[in-house]
């Protein structure tokens, strides 16, 4: 089943709260800002009011309320869109707020109103028509678009950098957040309105810190002296601190003296505090793991933290910037990270697993993720120059007639054919491809690809997998779940349960008949549905290391053909994790095995697993080496089974297996050998997929679901793997003779 929601990156909630709450809260304005755990919403509301409630990468965003005014640029609604505002000739002549107080009275009635307005657009948001429509921006995205110039002016409004506000906001507003990981693609403007945030938050904090950090330093200072420097000097005199040192500084930004927030009752006179200063400053630092160790920081902004080269890794620096913005358990900083990645081997790896550590759907007993950010993904085809329209919205599909663009040029084709055609031009370079993938993704696979020099396996075929499960609902292809013991009794029935915090992906069980099949053979328990499929195991001995880490325990279940109601040569089971203890996985492997009445083969190299079967009674469950024959088997090999990952010919047959169940059952078989050329294959676990694209023979320890895979496809395939006798160096050839007759003739 294709997704429903494929772009669409917002869902609009309804019930969420009950209206008379809604209504009594709304008319009393006491919404507050933040985090509300009664009805797990973000508020990003300043107004005590809130409208409609979206829910967005897992966060569910309250918004303002709908202003009665709203801006509207025309009356025709085809003519509603978004303009910024030009700044009156009469304002652009004062460069400070000295200049304004000495202002004759009359000219600063004339500008009071349109000053305070803009005060409440940075503070509350600006609502305005687009296209007939009542839209909604934060005040960080209006000060971006009306008073951020960048390398080509004025940046355009477009729908995609809207949301991404919103979601920025909402990390701001969420004290369980450390921020926002941003996976972008390329020149999406986020350097632009990195910066723009910068000094937004520089010049209205007081005693603060702002600090900046890149894929290098020198990439840090140019972010600064090229973006953030000019923004400020480019902000109206109003919102404009007075600046200390130099008006083109290298190293710092540093407001000594505020500018006054101008109202009505302070438009007259200069208040003796309004000098005192903000003592906030912008800076950056080199590119290094203890960058701003020690500091207190309002704000990081983390550009390219994707691309960090070694010896820098972002996850070192990111464990000890993240205490720059906390003080206790309080967070009082806020992270804005954001990146394309480069390939997995040239640092893409370590971002990738600080962005999975932020998903915002999994998080511990204090309600923060792993890693303490928001982890937040947009797709090309919302944000492909070229592909956006007059109202900010992306052409996503090729229109039947051409639709003007924000640029003033006519889009003839839709962002996603344009890429198609890309992708499809350039199927015979697999690194050309891979980098264009990673530069312009659909998907959070196609942003982490690697490059294909290093990968033993068809990548074509695994990664036309990985895209079919991203356009799938994958929940409805496999469960999350765990297994028990029935009534809490070992040795009796497992049972299988649904649970998102389960560590099990399953993608098939067995009818009830099938469930716990065993039999009994010289007094020893044997798996009852060894003709329906196997398990392979990576297992681990040791619950804990020094420091913490360690490679992850891994399962993973096979069918091979069968006759029964059950699919054929098609993985069911995937398990990568590493429980507290490692008698927790032991137990849990054991439990599978029981319930699928299946059997397993594991590298005995690591025997705590074999000894936890053959201690509770399962000696029956272990396959021995398929390699040799019994009699071969060392004393430990026939007490324990299992097979050794020392041995050369297993390591060879191993990737041999999984190679081979790739070309026959990964991507698509354009020449129909084995299935319908159309016909996709139905490898549901792209944690795996993945696995198998980075695979080096060579450093086999971590990938432990290659290792398990591999093994369940040996396991179902073990008569490949028989030894074949030996013949006899010795050849006697017997004469043979007719006795037909009165004398013995030899036979030629």
């Amino acid at each position: 089943m294709q997704k429903d929601v494929l772009n669409k990156l917002y869902t609009k909630l309804v019930g969420v709260i009950p209206k008379n709450v809604l209504v009594k809260k709304n008319k009393s304005a006491t919404w507050k800002y933040g985090y509300n755990e009664k009805y797990d919403i973000v508020v990003i509301s300043k107004t005590g009011e809130i409208g409609d409630i979206i829910k967005m990468n897992g966060i569910n965003i309250a918004l303002p309320l709908q202003p009665k005014k709203i801006t509207k640029r025309h009356s025709a609604t085809k003519h509603q869109y978004w303009e910024r505002h030009e700044y009156p000739k009469s304002l652009k002549r004062i460069s400070t707020i000295f200049q304004w107080n000495d202002q004759p009275n009359t000219f600063k009635n004339q500008w009071i109103d349109y000053i305070e307005q803009e005060f409440d657009y940075r503070e509350y948001g600006y609502w305005f028509y687009n296209n007939g429509i009542p839209t909604y921006m934060t005040g960080s995205h209006y000060m971006y678009l009306q008073w951020t110039k960048i390398d080509v002016g004025y940046p355009d409004f477009r729908e995609a950098n809207r949301l991404f506000f919103i979601y920025w906001e909402a990390c701001r507003a969420d004290l369980r957040s450390f921020g926002l990981c941003y996976l972008k693609i390329r020149r999406s403007g986020f350097s632009f309105m990195g910066s723009s945030e910068c000094v937004n938050t520089g010049t209205l904090a007081k005693d603060s810190r702002v600090g900046i950090l890149s894929k290098t330093g020198s990439d840090a200072k140019k972010m600064f002296t090229d973006k953030v420097v000019p923004i400020g000097s480019n902000l109206p005199f109003f919102f404009k601190p007075i600046q200390d040192g130099m008006d083109k500084p290298k190293t710092e930004l540093a407001f000594r003296v505020p500018a006054s927030k101008i109202t009505k009752k302070n438009m007259y006179t200069v208040e003796e505090e309004e000098l005192d200063g903000l003592d906030t400053t912008i800076d950056w630092k080199n590119t290094d793991d203890n960058s701003y160790d020690g500091e207190k920081l309002l704000l990081l902004v983390h550009d390219e933290s994707g691309k960090w080269l070694k010896p820098n890794n972002i996850l070192n620096n990111w464990r000890v910037t993240k205490t720059c913005l906390r003080l206790g358990s309080k967070v009082i900083g806020k992270c804005m990270m954001g990146s394309t990645s480069n390939a997995l081997s040239k640092g893409g790896d370590n971002f990738k697993s600080l962005y999975e550590d932020s998903d915002s759907s999994k998080r511990n007993a204090n309600g923060q993720t792993k890693s303490g950010l928001y982890n937040l993904f947009i797709p090309m085809e919302w944000n492909m120059e070229g592909f956006i329209d007059r109202y900010g919205m992306p052409v996503l599909e090729t229109p039947s007639t051409p639709i003007l663009g924000i640029d003033n040029e006519m889009i003839r084709i839709g962002a996603i054919e344009y890429w198609e055609n890309e992708v499809e031009s350039l199927k015979s370079d697999p690194d050309a491809l891979n980098e264009y993938y990673r530069q312009f993704p659909r998907s959070e696979s196609h942003a982490f690809r690697d490059e294909s020099k290093q990968s033993l396996f068809n990548l074509t075929k695994i990664y036309q997998q990985i895209d079919y499960n991203d356009s799938l609902i994958i929940q409805h292809h496999v469960t999350q779940g765990g297994f028990y013991w029935k009534n809490g009794i070992k040795d009796s029935e497992v049972m299988f349960k649904p649970d998102k915090r389960g560590r099990f992906l399953v993608g098939w069980t067995p009818s009830k008949q099938l469930q716990n099949k065993y039999y009994i053979r010289n007094g020893k328990k044997y798996p009852g549905n060894e003709h329906i499929g196997s398990f392979g195991c990576d297992s681990y001995d040791i619950s804990g290391v020094v420091g913490g880490g360690g490679s992850n325990g891994a399962l993973h279940g096979m069918t091979k053909f069968n006759m029964d109601d059950a699919p054929s040569n098609e993985f069911f089971l995937e398990y990568v994790a590493r429980p507290q203890t490692a008698e927790i996985f032991f137990e849990e492997v054991l439990m599978a095995c029981v319930f699928y009445g299946m059997p397993i083969l594991c590298e005995n190299n690591k025997p705590r697993l074999l000894y936890h079967f053959k201690n509770r009674g399962y000696r029956g469950y272990s396959l021995n080496r398929p390699d040799k024959v019994y009699n071969k088997l060392s004393k430990t090999e026939r007490e324990l089974g299992g097979i050794p990952n020392s041995s050369e010919d297993v390591k060879q047959s191993h990737a041999a297996a999984i190679e081979s169940y790739i070309e026959k059952y990964v991507g698509l078989d354009f020449e129909g050998t084995f299935r319908d050329s159309e016909d996709m294959g139905t490898m549901y676990f792209t944690k795996t997929l993945e696995d198998w694209a980075k695979f080096d023979i060579s450093n086999r320890t971590r990938f432990d679901a290659t290792i398990s895979s591999g093994l369940a496809i040996m396991a179902n395939q073990k008569h490949l793997y028989l030894p074949t006798k030996k013949e006899s160096k010795i050849s006697i050839n017997f004469a043979r003779y007719t006795n037909t007759g009165t004398l013995s003739k030899i036979l030629q």
